[in-house]
C-alpha cells in the first residue's frame, strides 16, 4: 500500500524543516530578543539593555534609539548597551539581519515619578459640630497617572477611593477632594491620604506613600445645633431696672389716661455726711408729724 502523502510533498516534515533553518534565504525562521522585555526608569536614570537573535551567524545587529548609548560587550549572537539620561518614554529597536533578511525587537521605555508628596489639607481645621469642612489630597509630579489610586481616610475608615483610569499625565499630579459633615467623634481620629502607583503592568512594582496625619477640630455641641428647629422662647418684658431705694410707685389717672408714676428717688446725701448712715423712712405722716409706723433702711 503506498504511503500517504505529506503536505510537504516528498520531502517530509523533518526535511523541510531542516531546510528552512539551513538553507541559504531561510533567515526569515531566526528570532531576535531584548532582556528587560520592559524597561521601568525613573527621569535621568540609566539601564542596561541586551539585545540577542538565534541566528548562528548574522551578519550585521546592533541598538537604535535616540538616547546616549554604549555598546558594553558583544559576542555572535548578543549584545550589551547601556542606555542613559532618559528623561520621557521612548521606544527602542534591536535588530539583527540572517540570511540577508532583518528582524527588529522593540522595547517601551516608560518613565516614572513615584509620589514622593502626598499632601492632605482640612479646610477649615476648625469646625463647629454639625458644619461641612473638606478633606483634600494632593500628590505633585506623579505619573504615569493612570496607575495612580488615592485613597482618604478617617482612621481606618476610607471616604473616598479615585483611580485615575484614562487621564493623560501632566504636570499638575493628582488631586481627590472629599466633603463631609462634622461630628463631636470627628476629633477623635486621624484623618490621612494613601498613594499608590501600581507599575506591574510596566514590569515594575506597588509604590505606596502616605501623608502626615491630620487632626480635624470639632467644637461645639450637637445637641445645641439640633434645638435649631425648636421655636425660640419669647421673652418676658423687661421692668427696667429697680432701685432698691426708690418709693414704691403711684399708680392713678391722669388726663383720662393711665398710667404709673414713680416717686423720684431722695437725693444722694451731701459729701460733708457721706460717711453718716443715711435713711430711708418710709410710712404714712404728713409735714410737721412723725407719728404713724414706718420702716428704716440703713446702708
Amino acid at each position: 500500500m503506498p504511503l500517504e502523502m505529506s503536505p510537504f510533498g516528498c520531502w517530509g516534515l523533518p526535511t523541510a524543516l531542516l531546510a528552512l533553518f539551513c538553507c541559504p534565504g531561510s533567515g526569515e525562521g531566526f528570532e531576535v530578543r531584548m532582556y528587560p522585555e520592559q524597561l521601568l526608569v525613573e527621569p535621568g536614570g540609566s539601564k542596561f539593555i541586551n539585545c540577542s537573535t538565534s541566528c548562528a551567524q548574522p551578519e550585521a545587529g546592533g541598538l537604535e534609539t535616540a538616547l546616549t548609548k554604549s555598546l558594553l560587550q558583544s559576542g555572535p549572537q548578543w549584545n550589551q548597551y547601556v542606555v542613559s539620561n532618559i528623561s520621557q518614554d521612548t521606544v527602542i529597536y534591536c535588530y539583527f539581519t540572517c540570511s540577508g533578511r532583518q528582524k527588529l525587537k522593540s522595547l517601551n521605555v516608560s518613565v516614572f515619578y513615584p509620589p514622593e508628596q502626598v499632601l492632605l489639607k482640612l479646610q477649615p481645621a476648625w469646625v463647629a459640630a454639625g458644619g461641612s469642612f473638606t478633606a483634600e489630597c494632593h500628590v505633585p509630579a506623579v505619573r504615569p497617572l493612570e496607575s495612580l489610586t488615592l485613597t482618604l481616610l478617617h482612621g481606618k475608615e476610607a471616604l473616598c477611593n479615585k483611580t485615575f483610569t484614562g487621564e493623560k499625565n501632566g504636570t499638575r499630579g493628582a488631586t481627590v477632594t472629599h466633603n463631609s459633615t462634622a461630628h463631636r467623634e470627628d476629633s477623635r481620629h486621624n484623618f490621612s491620604c494613601h498613594a499608590h502607583l501600581d507599575l506591574r503592568s510596566r514590569g515594575g512594582s506597588i509604590l505606596r506613600s502616605v501623608s502626615e496625619p491630620q487632626m480635624l477640630k470639632v467644637y461645639g455641641l450637637q445637641r445645641a445645633l439640633d434645638n435649631k428647629s425648636s421655636p425660640p422662647l419669647t421673652p418676658a418684658p423687661s421692668l427696667g431696672h429697680q432701685d432698691p431705694t426708690a418709693l414704691p410707685s403711684q399708680t392713678g389717672v391722669s388726663g383720662g389716661g393711665r398710667g404709673r408714676a414713680l416717686v423720684p428717688r431722695p437725693p444722694d446725701p451731701p459729701p460733708a455726711v457721706a460717711s453718716q448712715p443715711w435713711m430711708m423712712l418710709r410710712g404714712a405722716f404728713t409735714p410737721g408729724q412723725m407719728s404713724g409706723q414706718f420702716k428704716v433702711s440703713v446702708w
